[in-house]
């Protein structure tokens, strides 16, 4: 056992880059398109959920990176792993040039196959027959051609500013326009009101799914837009941009300064330039001088440069997920009051595998009952048509005191958050935007309910946004309870973020920015003297990320003391593992599948009295200095049980789902082995909630 007196935790050796950490995370994604355990269908989503990751890391990593090092040339690093800004871009290239290969591969190779032996096809211009290439000619005429505006390039029409990730074809020409111009170039938007997948009748495909992309239908009759000329190439192209957002926090009115904000993410400068494999050299490098790109950031992609939208409706069960009916807990089902059920027993949600509705219904009925007279919600990611949206409107027309404090720089939520701002104040509810320079991160309801002319408090804590959507396909955990000391803890923090006033001081809760990290710090600790003692010590943490420093440094000093730690990080973790006299007993593994891991659960043995909490908050700066976050003790035994058995010690069993990470920084899918019992962790709980 190595004493931590002659480790420096500092050395940058021990540490895994952040960036790179989180592209590790989007590879594990794409290795999903290959694997023959998910349905066809599923294998082709996994592919456009690559894409739509790959989208949001240049527009805000690769950005980011782009800025600090426009800033300051010679900027060193600041970050654990010591490696410089320039070295980590180059790195990101290096990969995503890779991965991008790949993933084009994975699908013209194999995806699209399988798929055509399914009888599902997506139809190139030479693949149509008579009946289907007159149909395609005639939708381009009917319902293409009069949204398109061609713009040629010359002296009077300057190349113009295109819409972030947005589709958009260079064409090459060559003949006089009406003015008897030569223009050889020219630039034809695709508008974002067209579809991108164009299904063909029924009519013309002998039963089958037949679709034909709308840069095919474009490419295939682009000449129609240049009378007297013609278009001797016409090539796809998409920008990336940086859509990271600034905004002015000091401003008079927050939600003015964001939506004048949004526009400007549409043309940030551009980081990224896809073009279609074809598109001959001099128009590519025309193109990367005209975005002011290096060669590095260009992409030459085998098939739709907008990849993210190339999924259609198909009507195929067989090809994808079995679906599954949620469950809803027994108490729950037995009466038809939440509020009564919580007077007996704090409800936990285990989702997606339990039905998000028991949420929806406390809301409604503390709408509806004459006794409610409050509701305090946070809202983080919702959507202005959602049912919570409408619920909360109704409560404040039936006359309560709503009050909903809305995060409106939840990232691309922005505009959909000042809609909700703005139909919540319109029904007469009491909008807040929280506090600045602190995102509201926290998942919070507080009902106030009076009973026998006392006032009582009902509260909902999770783990996820409020979206009943990604209640289906993120797992997370939510509280109900009655608990008057929780209770009393996010009333406390409500009038925190409402008020003005010293840090509450809260009984049960963990709270950050105050007290969160350094209740985590103490949790670790307590461990490390527990194993200094001979005593059974050890962590079980299950987050999305962990990239804090001060709690790497004290789970390495855990691992030295002899803890054993099991971190179960679903995407960023800058903590090295199996570091010899560092972190030989720290285990780190990742779960990608169907459901998007989403919990956050950290568990300390305490000596035989199991500690376990559930939070909003991952183990990152931001989280625990930046945000308001909620964590949550599990009280009751048997909750507490469950959240052991299923949340942990059921994903650290799990050999199908699962990848480790190495001391190298590599990933490594796990595998069952020959004698090892398959284990599918959110199978499992599938199967064991639906019997339920």
């Amino acid at each position: 056992m190595t004493t931590e007196s002659v480790v420096d935790l500092n050395n940058p050796d021990y540490y895994i880059n952040r960036e790179l950490g989180i592209l590790d995370f989007h590879l594990r994604v794409l290795e999903q398109a290959i694997d023959p355990r998910h349905p066809l269908l599923e294998r082709l989503n996994f592919l456009l959920i690559f894409s739509r990751n790959l989208d949001e890391f240049f527009e805000i990593r690769v950005a980011g990176l782009l800025q600090q090092l426009a800033f300051d040339p010679a900027i060193t690093s600041t970050s654990l792993d010591g490696m410089l800004v320039q070295d980590v871009l180059k790195k990101i290239a290096d990969t995503c040039h890779r991965a991008v290969e790949k993933q084009y591969r994975i699908l013209n190779d194999d995806v699209l196959p399988a798929l055509a032996a399914e009888n599902i096809r997506f139809l190139k211009r030479d693949e149509l027959n008579e009946a289907q290439a007159a149909w395609v000619k005639q939708y381009f005429r009917e319902q293409v051609l009069p949204v398109l505006t061609p713009i040629s390039i010359d002296p009077a029409h300057p190349f113009p500013r295109l819409v972030n990730k947005s589709l958009n074809f260079i064409v090459s020409l060559e003949g006089k326009d009406a003015f008897g111009r030569q223009i050889p170039l020219a630039v034809v938007p695709a508008p974002r009101s067209l579809p991108r997948v164009v299904r063909l009748p029924d009519e013309l495909t002998n039963g089958g799914d037949q679709h034909v992309l709308l840069s095919a239908i474009i490419h295939e009759h682009v000449t129609e837009l240049f009378l007297g000329m013609v278009a001797t190439g016409c090539y796809q192209f998409r920008v990336t941009r940086n859509a990271d957002l600034t905004v002015d926090e000091d401003a008079d009115d927050l939600a003015l300064a964001l939506k004048g904000g949004l526009f400007s993410r549409r043309f940030g400068k551009a980081v990224r330039l896809e073009v279609a494999d074809n598109c001959p050299q001099h128009i590519t490098e025309y193109l990367l001088r005209k975005f002011a790109l290096k060669e590095d950031a260009l992409y030459r992609v085998n098939g739709p440069v907008n990849l993210a939208r190339l999924l259609s409706n198909f009507n195929r069960p067989r090809l994808r997920y079995a679906p599954f009916t949620p469950t809803i807990p027994l108490i729950l089902q037995k009466t038809e009051s939440v509020f009564e059920a919580l007077k007996k027993h704090d409800v936990l949600l285990h989702h997606p595998f339990e039905s998000f509705t028991p949420v929806i219904n406390f809301l409604r009925e503390a709408a509806l009952d004459p006794q409610v007279l409050a509701i305090k919600q946070t809202l983080y990611r919702t959507g202005a048509d959602s049912e919570i949206v409408r619920i909360l409107s109704e409560a404040a027309r039936n006359g309560k005191e709503v009050t909903a404090i809305i995060e409106l720089r939840a990232r691309f939520d922005e505009e959909s958050n000042i809609e909700v701002a703005n139909k919540l104040q319109e029904a007469g509810a009491i909008v807040v935007y929280g506090i600045v320079g602190y995102k509201t991160h926290a998942k919070m309801i507080l009902v106030v309910r009076r009973e026998n002319n006392k006032l009582h408090r009902y509260v909902h804590l999770g783990t996820g946004n409020y979206h009943a959507v990604t209640a289906r396909i993120y797992t997370d955990y939510g509280l109900l309870t009655a608990n008057a000391e929780l209770c009393e803890d996010v009333h406390k923090i409500f009038q925190e973020l409402t008020g003005m006033g010293k840090t509450a001081k809260l009984k049960k809760l963990l709270h950050a920015p105050f007290t969160l990290h350094a209740q985590l710090m103490a949790s670790i600790e307590q461990e490390i003297q527990h194993a200094k003692a001979g005593k059974t010590a050890h962590i079980i943490i299950k987050v999305n990320a962990l990239t804090e420093k001060q709690l790497i440094h004290s789970l390495y000093r855990a691992s030295m003391a002899g803890v054993k730690v099991d971190l179960i990080i679903r995407s960023i973790c800058c903590l090295r593992p199996n570091i010899s006299g560092v972190s030989d007993n720290i285990r780190v593994r990742s779960i990608v599948g169907r459901f998007l891991e989403h919990t956050r659960v950290f568990c300390f043995s305490n000596d035989g009295d199991l500690k376990i909490y559930c939070s909003s908050a991952d183990w990152m700066d931001r989280n625990l200095f930046s945000r308001v976050e909620a964590c949550f003790p599990i009280d009751d035994p048997v909750l507490k049980k469950r959240i052991y058995k299923d949340g942990l010690l059921n994903y650290l069993a799990d050999n199908q789902l699962a990848w480790e990470l190495q001391a190298d920084g590599s990933w490594t899918r796990v595998h069952s082995g020959e004698e090892a019992h398959p284990h599918h962790a959110q199978n499992i709980l599938l199967e064991k909630l639906s019997k339920l």
